[in-house]
């Protein structure tokens, strides 16, 4: 997947040829594992992109990168594992063209630089997702994924295109031998490729995570108000004004306190004034209108979906993933450049860059054990093939 696999077949990346070495021993066992390599990848990436293409429960704006990711492994075992298998099997001698050789060099470059790109556009979008979400809801999410995954690969090629315009067209090349011929852009596409959007990549994914973080616990706590629904009101209820008369007072419309005449006091004492409770039933509507602004906020504070979180969750382990399996091809390569002498024995060179190529059959790996979507549609796939 990344960047500098650009000299996959690099045995002896700017070593001397070995043209002279006399006739290759086909290597059997890098013949079967190359082989098995190419059916995971194309088997597990393309079950990811079909997943997600005809699962709606998985087409949420990170799983449009994921596609661009799975993208970018199938092409690579397409177009570069088989060549580079062939090459491992011949004992890392190159018996075909250097026409072909540039080719796979620049989609090597290419499809690698395209993996990271991808993964650091995830941490772009997520982050904006989570920074400023009533402005993020209010754009066309298909469109904003489209145009940076199109930057994505439009700045992979912008890598790789050196190799295509005869980078590699050196006087004296050793046609026994696929690699890049210049250390310089052997730098150059390595600092482009890895060393300058992983720390990017990492302090996004940081501070994506610290805000969902923040988020989450802001839930809990209101979760926790919303469970006690009589504490949480008693505050914000007016005090409701209770019958002024609380004690007897003058009718305005009876007689009077009492009615003495002839025949004695107290004829007349309407004592009990009983058709009042019906104005006192009025001042009751007034706490509705104020318990209705309460509700519209929150409705507008509505950030990430379960579905979009729970596919942010599977990004660490994809980055992490990714560093561990890409960080010593780049390094081991990028010293081989810088210092011609030191000794890198090639056994650890042929390690390095399988290991990155492994990365492109573990994804599929990761978002099967991590994302339950992903796993259930796997499995009524694979219960319909056997």
């Amino acid at each position: 997947m990344l960047g500098n696999c650009s000299f996959p077949n690099s045995s002896e990346l700017l070593g001397s040829g070995r043209g002279g070495l006399g006739e290759p021993e086909p290597h059997v066992g890098a013949l079967v594992g190359g082989i098995l390599l190419m059916a995971t990848v194309l088997a597990g990436n393309a079950l990811v992109c079909v997943s997600v293409a005809a699962e709606r429960a998985l087409q949420t704006p990170t799983n449009f990168f994921i596609v661009s990711l799975a993208a970018a492994d199938l092409l690579l075992a397409l177009l570069v594992l088989p060549l580079f298998v062939y090459s491992e099997y011949q004992g890392g001698v190159w018996t075909l063209s250097t026409v072909l050789c540039d080719a796979l060099m620049a989609l090597d470059v290419m499809f690698c630089t395209a993996s990271i790109f991808n993964l650091c556009a995830i941490g772009v979008d997520r982050f904006i997702a989570v920074s400023v979400p009533l402005h993020y809801r209010r754009q066309q999410l298909g469109r904003r994924q489209l145009v940076l995954i199109g930057t994505v690969w439009g700045l992979a090629f912008a890598v790789a295109s050196p190799v295509l315009f005869g980078l590699n067209d050196v006087p004296g090349r050793n046609p026994a031998v696929c690699q890049l011929e210049s250390r310089n852009y052997i730098v150059y596409s390595s600092v482009c490729s890895f060393f300058l959007p992983c720390p990017l990549m990492l302090a996004l994914y940081c501070a994506m995570f610290r805000r969902l973080r923040t988020w989450e616990e802001a839930r809990k706590a209101k979760l926790r108000r919303s469970m006690c629904p009589g504490a949480a009101r008693r505050p914000s209820r007016p005090p409701q004004p209770w019958p002024r008369r609380r004690f007897p007072g003058p009718d305005p419309e009876g007689p009077g306190p009492a009615d003495y005449s002839s025949h004695g006091p107290i004829q007349t004492v309407s004592y009990p004034p009983q058709p009042r409770p019906q104005p006192q039933a009025q001042p009751q509507p007034p706490p509705l209108p104020q318990a209705m602004p309460s509700a519209g906020p929150p409705r507008k504070r509505a950030k990430i979906t379960g579905r979009e979180r729970k596919a942010m969750r599977v990004l660490p382990v994809v980055v992490g993933a990714f560093l561990v399996c890409w960080t010593p091809f780049f390094v081991v390569h990028v010293t081989r450049a810088l210092c011609p002498a030191c000794p890198m024995p090639r056994r650890l060179v042929s390690i390095v860059t399988w290991l990155g190529y492994v990365n492109s059959a573990v994804n599929p790996v990761i978002y099967t054990i991590f994302n339950t979507e992903f796993r259930g549609f796997f499995r009524r796939v694979l219960g319909l093939l056997c």
